[in-house]
């Protein structure tokens, strides 16, 4: 297993997504007792798809993700780099195009996405700036970004709560589900090393993203973050 205090090899990383990837989904649903459905209703509300719109979904795993967005109207592009995510995805929708993607060399080319979105996938990259450049550089002129990912709670009393959560129950609550505990220590300490709000905004920036801002939700245990190619 690939610390999160170790360099993230890429084939370690998306071997790990295939081991999990037939129980992902409801474990994800169980361990954040069904608050990913209330975050990725605020992506679909951030992103804004409009009909016709190409948008690139990044680190779609199974598709959970891209279907709001195929059912608001836009075109979407369920993009993963683990080869186990994209075959049950492929299962569950037919109709979407997954696509073998990494995120650091997406095989796109430039000013193809009105918008790119990423839910909980950036901080599993092994260099999240490099990404979130190609990220701007598939983007059109005056398309979005949207990165939902785990963040730091403002309020220090819960941070050491959810602290103690992340490496002590999250792991045990993932065995009896079904899929691989060491798999959720991994990603418990890539969330406990994961860069803050503050730091998440300059990373966007330095990709070259312009008015980018963010929001906490859940008193910051995620916080979504945006920006603009000019």
């Amino acid at each position: 297993m690939n610390r999160a205090s170790l360099d993230k090899r890429p084939t370690d990383v998306a071997r790990m997504f295939d081991d999990v990837a037939a129980r992902y989904d409801i474990t994800n649903d169980v361990m954040s007792m069904g608050q990913d459905r209330r975050w990725r209703g605020q992506v679909l509300a951030a992103v804004d798809p409009q009909p016709g719109e190409v948008i690139l979904d990044i680190a779609a795993g199974t598709g959970t993700s891209s279907e709001p967005f195929e059912a608001a109207g836009a075109k979407v592009v369920p993009g993963d780099f683990s080869l186990g995510m994209l075959k049950v995805g492929k299962k569950r929708r037919r109709d979407l195009g997954f696509t073998a993607a990494d995120a650091m060399r997406l095989p796109f080319g430039d000013n193809t996405f009105d918008a790119v979105t990423m839910s909980f996938g950036l901080r599993n990259v092994e260099d999240p700036v490099k990404a979130l450049a190609e990220f701007h550089r598939v983007t059109k002129p005056g398309g979005r970004v949207v990165i939902c990912e785990f963040s730091t709670p403002t309020n220090p009393v819960f941070r050491k709560v959810y602290s103690e959560y992340l490496m002590g129950a999250l792991p045990r609550i993932a065995k009896p589900i079904g899929s691989n505990a060491e798999s959720y220590v991994y990603l418990a300490e890539s969330i406990q090393a994961w860069p803050d709000q503050q730091g998440m905004a300059a990373n966007l920036q330095r990709a070259g993203w312009d008015d980018v801002e963010w929001r906490n939700l859940t008193g910051g245990i995620v916080a979504l973050h945006r920006g603009r190619k000019g």
